[in-house]
């Protein structure tokens, strides 16, 4: 019964979405304050109906009723609890599901922030929104409904995909998914500031805490997706290049892109055009992400298996948002008002720079994702676009979009000067080639992309601690440059300004951990039990194989000892061989043993009847810096979002003083 009150839940949203559209449309047409305030409800109405159905699908994954087809397919009794929980999203059904969740949450908060977003702003937004939350739910309902019943209801279930029965993709889909379909609400923005006609400041700052929660999800999205791809499938990667993995990329590079132009557009009231226009590309990547991901065009772990109904309708989605919000802002950006100027060289000059390595860094991964798929459809031929593609067109782009970050920062608003920016960065420079030259010296004969990496990295994270203590000892004015005093001042800043230097010292770390992986090693050979393997600086001795026990899975694992080559213990790993019964399918578990911020990292490969074992042993110096790197990236922009100016709307009308009780109001 639940269940069908579940689905009933999911069409009350479908109808609760609609209201959402149309009165507030209307309202905006008519000027009526009453019938625009429908927006709320409606939107907190459809959020807690769709909360309702993916509470029941949640139980039925948690019970195991195997009643339902989604259950079934998806589920098995001898499933880690967890897992079970993690079910219900590890499918194309129940996905969608918790897509359109996070969409119908989003436009609840925006009802409920009257005070930092305008009213006749929150109305169009909401209605902007329900119309998402309309064609997604109506997806599910059509093509993809979650609530299917099976008759009669089988004993036992099929079980997840055992690559997906691990916390990592446990994690992973939430994060990214508030991410893509957190910009939903900068792309309702954008298009409910074309239909009212006016963009301005007080538009940019509602729009940019949202931008920011939508890019720090992101943020944490990506980076548990590489670290799952890292150690889950054995290859020891971090990233591939994969279309599905670009598809996170390219709505991430146009959402950083568009946080910065909010900032130009807030203090200069500047780019307009050209910050809607990256709302509108930004969702409209995470929308394209969906297709890929959805529609079949691919084959990959990371892909659902679905018909060609879905890739349809998902392809109309497409053309619905993506074609319709490009023709209004074709019609209706023309007639925007022209903001502030700014001179070349000042910190608006320098986020432009940024804007444009950005968007040519996304159209780079834009073609070379689509264009195999493109030409696959339109001739037929088959052809691969790998690392090799985008490390010698991404990366050329990337390397002076780092340089100029430090840069910029330190450059006045409206009108910078070079020299004295170049001042106050000399140190973090100096200190950089300084550390790139030491990496280069004591790696001697080695890669040459490495040193300089190392360095560019140390140059992002001493550039804005150099940030912030310029700021807080005011840039050589008079005031007290006592440690103390410059302490005080530091903690004073803004926590904007804290949260930019925290997110771009975060960009400096990945750096340094991709830069390193140049010294990564890898060995491999087919040991015996006492035989041992090296790799870099480590050397790992076979103990023993041997099974372990599972819930639901049988295991071979091999007990390895990890010594230096000098003979002295660091410690033990385990890897294994996993046979799922129930899928007939067999994983690898790599181990992994950290040392620092380095880790020696094991595959298991081909079990022989003597005992032996095929092993790959991987050295990966500093590679926990990729992922701690992106989790201080997302803290900086959590920071960010914490700032005070975030969280108040634009200032009102100062109201009239009332009249001293003495006075006389003039005749």
């Amino acid at each position: 019964m639940l269940i069908e009150v579940g689905h009933f839940a999911l069409a009350l949203a479908l109808a609760l979405s609609l209201v959402q559209i149309v009165i507030p449309i209307w309202a905006a047409r008519s000027g009526d304050a009453a019938m625009r305030a429908v927006a709320t409800p409606a939107a907190l109405g459809a959020f807690g109906c769709i909360l309702f159905s993916f509470a029941a699908l949640t139980y039925a994954h948690a019970t195991s009723d195997f009643s339902v087809q989604n259950v079934v397919e998806n589920s098995h009794t001898t499933k880690p609890f967890l897992y079970k929980i993690s079910g219900v999203w590890g499918n194309h059904e129940g996905s969608m599901l918790l897509w359109v969740l996070i969409l119908a949450l989003f436009g609840a908060l925006v009802a409920v922030a009257k005070e930092s977003v305008p009213a006749v702003l929150r109305a169009n937004t909401l209605a902007v929104q329900g119309l998402v939350t309309f064609v997604f739910v109506l997806f599910i309902i059509t093509t993809s409904n979650p609530f299917n019943r099976v008759n009669p209801a089988p004993l036992e279930g099929n079980d997840l995909n055992p690559l997906l029965q691990d916390f990592g993709l446990a994690v992973h889909p939430p994060l990214l998914y508030v991410g893509y379909v957190g910009f939903s609400i900068t792309f309702a923005f954008a298009i409910a500031a074309l239909i009212d006609g006016r963009i301005d400041a007080v538009w940019a700052r509602a729009v940019r805490p949202w931008t920011l929660t939508a890019w720090s999800f992101l943020t944490l999205g990506i980076a548990m997706g590489s670290y799952w791809a890292y150690y889950e499938l054995g290859w020891g990667g971090w990233w591939f290049w994969d279309p599905v993995e670009n598809a996170s990329l390219m709505p991430w590079l146009a959402g950083t892109a568009l946080l910065h132009s909010t900032v130009v557009m807030e203090k200069r009231d500047a780019l307009k055009v050209w910050t809607v226009l990256l709302a509108i590309l930004t969702f409209s990547l995470s929308l394209l992400g969906t297709f890929i991901v959805r529609s079949g065009v691919l084959t990959s772990v990371h892909t659902f298996a679905t018909d060609p109904t879905r890739g349809v309708f998902i392809l109309a989605i497409l053309i619905l948002f993506v074609g319709g919000s490009l023709a209004l802002f074709a019609w209706r950006a023309p007639m925007l008002r022209q903001g502030g100027l700014f001179a070349p060289i000042s910190r608006e000059g320098a986020l432009v720079m940024n804007n444009l390595f950005l968007a040519a860094g996304c159209a780079t991964v834009f073609v070379g994702t689509l264009y195999p798929l493109l030409l696959e459809m339109l001739t037929g031929e088959k052809i691969s676009v790998g690392p090799p593609f985008f490390n010698y067109t991404f990366v050329p782009i990337a390397i002076p979009l780092l340089l100029i970050v430090p840069f910029g920062q330190t450059l006045a608003w409206k009108r910078g000067d070079v020299h004295a920016a170049s001042q106050r960065l000399f140190a973090a420079l100096g200190l950089a080639l300084v550390v790139g030259l030491a990496a280069m010296a004591l790696t001697w004969g080695g890669p040459v992309m490495a040193p300089i990496g190392i360095g560019l990295g140390a140059y992002l994270v001493l550039g804005s601690i150099m940030e912030i203590v310029s700021r807080a000892r005011g840039y050589g004015n008079s005031r007290s440059s006592k440690p103390a005093d410059v302490m005080r001042r530091a903690i004073g800043l803004p926590r904007s300004a804290w949260g930019t230097a925290l997110a771009h010292a975060g960009v400096g770390i990945v750096v340094l951990g991709i830069a390193a992986q140049g010294w990564a090693t890898e060995g491999l050979s087919v040991v015996k039990p006492g035989q041992s393997l090296a790799s870099g600086p480590y050397s790992a001795t076979l103990e023993r194989v041997g099974p372990r026990p599972g819930e639901n899975y049988e295991e071979t694992a091999a007990f390895l000892t990890i010594r230096t080559l000098n003979g002295d213990k660091v410690g033990t790993l385990e890897t294994g061989k996993r046979f799922y019964p129930s899928r007939k399918m067999t994983v690898t578990e790599s181990g992994l043993l950290t040392v620092g911020a380095s880790q020696v990292y094991a595959s298991i490969g081909e079990v022989m009847a003597d005992g032996s074992i095929g092993l790959r042993l991987y050295y990966k110096p500093l590679v926990l810096l990729i992922w701690l790197g992106a989790v201080v990236m997302a803290l900086g922009g959590a920071v960010s979002i914490t700032d005070r100016r975030m969280r108040v709307g634009a200032p009102a009308k100062a109201k009239a003083r009332p009249l001293p009780p003495t006075a006389v109001p003039a005749e």
